[in-house]
C-alpha cells in the first residue's frame, strides 16, 4: 500500500508543478501570486482528504464519492491547463519567431497579447475534465468485430461473444450501475457472455453482484463465463468463489469447457492470475499449459485471461480468439490511440498476433475516475468462415 500512495503522490507533485510552471506563463504578475497560493492551499488540502478518506467520521459514501469526483475534475483541469498552457507558448513561439530572442515569453507587447489569448486555456482545461470526470466515464460503447476462421461449421458460423472487464464494484461502481451494464450487455443478443476479471472489488456487495449476474444468465444462449482478475484476490477470495457457486455463473481457472459441438468445435479456456509478481511469467506459462491441457487441436478456442500478457501464450498455443482487460485501455487517449506510457506490450484494442486475434478491454469502472478519449465498451466478437 505504501509503494500505492507514493506513486499517487509522485504523480500529483507532478500535475501541480505542471500547473505552477503554466501560471507563470499565462497570468499576469499581480494575480500571479495569489492564483499560485490557492493552487498549493487546494493540493494540501485535497491530499491530505484523499489519505483521510472513511477514517473521517463524516465522509459518509455519498460524500466520498462525490467528493472524489470533485477533487478528480480539478485535479485534472490542473493537468489539461499546464498541459494547454505548453503546447499555446510552443506554438504562440513558432507563430511569432521569439524563440531565438527569449528564453521564457515574448516581452510587451507581444506577452500582453498571449496573457490575453491564454485566458481561454483554463476553461478549456475545466471542460475538458468535467467531460472526462462526469460524462465520458459512464457512457458505454459497443464494438463489433468479425473474428476470421477457416473451417468454421454451420453451427459456430456467426456465433457472438460480449465481453465485459475491470468493472471494479465500489465506490465508483454500484450494483445499479451494474444492473444497467448487464442490461445492455444481453442487448447485444450476444450467444454468450465473458468477463475477464477485476469486477468483484468490494466485499460489502460481491455477493449481491453474483446474484445480480446470475439473474442475467438465461439472456445468453450458451450462459456467462468468468475468469479472476488481479483484484478479485485484492478482496476475500474465498466469499466470492462461495458466491459464484451458489449461480449459473461458469468460472474457469486454468480449465476449459466445450461449448458447441460442431464440424470445428468451440471451447472456452480460463487462465487464472499469476498474482506472485517474482514469478509472474513462469506462473502465466504453467497456467497457460494447464488451461488448453484438454482441449482438442481441431477446436476454435476462446481464451478468456485478464493479463493481457496471455495473448503472446495464446498465440504459441494457436488459440483462435484471446479476450483480456486489466490495463482499462489506459484511460487516456486523442483520436483512439492511448496517450499514456507504454507500461503493457498490449494496452488496447486489437492485435494479431500469429494466427491469434487478442483483444484487450478498455474497462468498465475504474478505480480512477476519469476516461477521455478512452469510454468504458462492450466489445462483440463474431466468428465468422475465412
Amino acid at each position: 500500500m505504501w509503494f500505492f500512495w507514493m506513486l499517487v503522490l509522485i504523480v500529483l507533485f507532478i500535475v501541480a508543478a505542471l500547473a505552477w510552471w503554466g501560471i507563470g506563463i499565462t497570468v499576469s504578475e499581480n494575480a500571479r501570486k495569489t492564483v499560485r497560493g490557492i493552487l498549493v492551499l487546494f493540493d494540501v488540502v485535497s491530499v491530505l482528504l484523499l489519505m483521510a478518506g472513511r477514517h473521517l467520521l463524516w465522509m459518509t459514501e455519498p460524500v466520498l464519492k462525490y467528493g472524489m469526483l470533485v477533487l478528480t475534475a480539478v485535479w485534472m483541469a490542473e493537468l489539461f491547463f499546464g498541459l494547454f498552457a505548453l503546447f499555446a507558448r510552443q506554438i504562440y513561439k513558432f507563430i511569432y519567431n521569439e524563440g531565438k530572442h527569449s528564453k521564457n515569453m515574448p516581452k510587451d507587447p507581444e506577452r500582453r497579447r498571449f496573457l490575453k489569448g491564454a485566458a481561454v486555456l483554463p476553461l478549456a482545461a475545466a471542460a475538458g475534465a468535467g467531460y472526462g470526470t462526469f460524462s465520458e466515464r459512464t457512457r458505454t460503447v459497443v464494438r463489433e468485430f468479425d473474428v476470421p476462421v477457416d473451417g468454421l461449421g454451420p453451427k459456430a458460423d456467426g456465433f457472438r461473444i460480449a465481453q465485459l472487464s475491470d468493472v471494479h464494484l465500489g465506490l465508483f461502481y454500484s450494483l445499479e450501475d451494474l444492473k444497467k451494464l448487464m442490461e445492455q450487455a444481453a442487448a447485444t443478443k450476444a450467444d454468450a457472455l465473458v468477463i475477464t476479471g477485476d469486477l468483484f472489488d468490494d466485499d460489502d456487495i460481491n455477493e449481491k453482484a453474483a446474484e445480480l449476474i446470475d439473474s442475467f444468465c438465461g439472456s445468453f444462449a450458451h450462459g456467462i463465463w468468468f475468469c479472476y482478475g488481479n483484484h478479485e484476490y485484492f478482496r476475500n477470495i474465498s466469499r466470492t468463489r462461495k458466491a459464484l457457486g451458489k449461480t449459473k455463473i461458469h468460472v474457469l481457472v486454468n480449465d476449459s469447457a466445450r461449448i458447441l459441438t460442431d464440424t470445428r468445435p468451440i471451447y472456452f479456456c480460463g487462465a487464472d492470475y499469476p498474482r506472485f509478481r517474482p514469478r509472474f511469467k513462469e506462473l502465466e506459462e504453467g497456467f497457460m499449459k494447464e488451461t488448453v491441457k484438454g482441449v482438442p487441436k481441431e477446436a476454435v478456442t476462446v481464451l478468456l485471461a485478464h493479463h493481457p500478457d496471455f495473448i503472446d501464450d495464446a498465440s504459441e498455443y494457436d488459440v483462435t480468439l484471446a479476450l483480456t482487460g486489466h490495463t482499462h485501455g489506459g484511460q487516456l487517449g486523442l483520436f483512439g490511440v492511448p496517450v499514456v506510457p507504454p507500461v503493457f506490450k498490449y494496452l488496447r484494442g486489437k492485435y494479431i498476433v500469429g494466427r491469434t486475434f487478442g483483444y484487450v478491454h478498455c474497462g468498465n469502472g475504474s478505480w480512477f475516475p476519469f476516461r477521455f478519449g478512452c469510454p468504458p465498451e462492450i466489445p462483440v466478437f463474431r466468428l465468422t468462415s475465412a
